[in-house]
């Protein structure tokens, strides 16, 4: 992952959650913005990006899942984890 300043890492964040919003809206999904968000907060098991990925499943086809886990991925990196005391993993690089 690039190191990023913390202005481009939240600058990063806007527009991962606009990608999030529209992968959400194709794919139809029940779950919004805040539960993904919520989700990666508050992960604690190893399996927890798989359930994120799932919220967005609706039988796509492999290219839109690769848009859907590449998404997801920037998302786990670039918003906060409880975990790490509220910071992104980007973030944490910083220190």
């Amino acid at each position: 992952m690039e190191k990023l300043n913390r202005q481009q890492i939240l600058e990063r964040r806007k527009e991962i959650e606009q990608e999030l919003l529209d992968l959400l809206v194709a794919a139809e999904s029940e779950f919004g913005l805040d539960d993904v968000k919520e989700a990666i907060f508050n992960e604690d098991e190893t399996d927890d990006m798989m359930k994120i990925v799932a919220m967005f499943d609706n039988g796509q086809g492999a290219g839109d899942l690769s848009d859907i886990l590449e998404t997801v991925s920037d998302a786990w990196n670039f918003f906060p984890h409880k975990i790490l005391n509220g910071v992104s993993p980007a973030e944490k690089a910083l220190e």
